[in-house]
């Protein structure tokens, strides 16, 4: 099995604490090296870094993959996926809330010399790991060692990194909640009780589903997601994150949601909920990982 962030792959955790940092300057190395190596008590953590970033540190290791780009705001058919790129990206996730929080101050002390806290939300499990709509989240995600092949770059100089696709979304609990079960259902393509697929003239061309199932050149797109539940009563919605061999994936599925395919339909969720921001980085192995940092003093 190639080298890589074993945290991607850790399921079921109870918590989750994401990071979005800008980096101003062009340092050539990240201070936080003791923590970038440090296991979390009772958790994983998972580290992502912005094209630009990663392309300004000296250490050749940590040299960008050639496929890695800023993402950029999608304008679709009436919906548009805005663009907040960031720098550095930090996942936490486990059992133990207050160690994750502890490890998240350890991480802004360390990097405060050369980074800005832009962005952080913090993710819970909602009952058997549902979104707050009420369906199960993740349910056609890939299995076993097919998690790999969707995740993994295969093989080269980068085998074993991860692209990262991160989004913040914002539901409209209110009014998806008004709408009858059935309805719901068709927006998404399940079950809401059992997280069935539709199946037939049942399923919608425009749910959810459908304009996220898809084929290029023959073959299922498939990336490997690992979104959770975030916000308050006032803002609840979805961190959504996913990871991919191959960035492209992500280009593919946003055109598909978002009317810019072929059939120029557009996903009927996007009628419900809305992305706020957009970031794509990229999770290095840990030996090109911990080539990004120093030795924990701001350069």
């Amino acid at each position: 099995m190639i080298d890589h962030q074993a945290g991607i792959f850790r399921e079921g955790t109870a918590h989750h604490i994401f990071l979005e940092f800008s980096v101003p300057g062009t340092p050539a190395s990240l201070p936080g090296r003791a923590l970038a190596e440090a296991p979390v008590a009772s958790g994983q953590q998972v580290i992502g870094f912005g094209r630009g970033l990663l392309a300004g540190l000296r250490s050749p290791e940590s040299s960008p993959p050639p496929a890695l780009a800023d993402f950029t705001t999608v304008e679709g058919r009436g919906k548009s996926a805005p663009a907040s790129q960031r720098d550095l990206f930090i996942w936490l996730h486990g059992e133990a809330r207050d160690e994750l929080f502890a490890r998240a101050l350890a991480w802004r002390d360390a990097l405060s010399g050369v980074a800005h806290l832009a962005a952080e939300e913090h993710g819970f499990r909602f009952r058997d790991s549902r979104d707050l709509t009420g369906f199960v989240d993740g349910s056609a995600n890939p299995k076993d060692d097919a998690r790999l092949s969707a995740a993994l770059v295969p093989a080269g100089p980068h085998a074993g990194g991860s692209f990262i696709f991160a989004q913040r979304w914002v539901h409209d609990l209110a009014g998806f909640g008004a709408l009858p079960v059935a309805d719901q259902e068709r927006v998404i393509g399940r079950t809401k009780a059992d997280s069935i697929e539709l199946t037939g003239d049942a399923m919608p061309p425009d749910s959810h589903v459908s304009r996220t199932d898809i084929k290029r050149n023959g073959e299922a797109v498939k990336i490997y997601r690992r979104s959770s539940p975030v916000g308050g009563v006032a803002d609840a919605g979805l961190y959504f994150l996913a990871f991919s061999a191959d960035p492209d994936r992500f280009r593919w599925l946003l055109e598909s949601m978002y009317g810019l395919a072929a059939d120029g339909l557009r996903d009927r969720l996007l009628g419900h909920s809305q992305p706020v921001t957009g970031s794509f980085f990229y999770a290095p192995p840990p030996a090109a990982l911990l080539a990004a940092f120093g030795d924990g003093a701001a350069p």
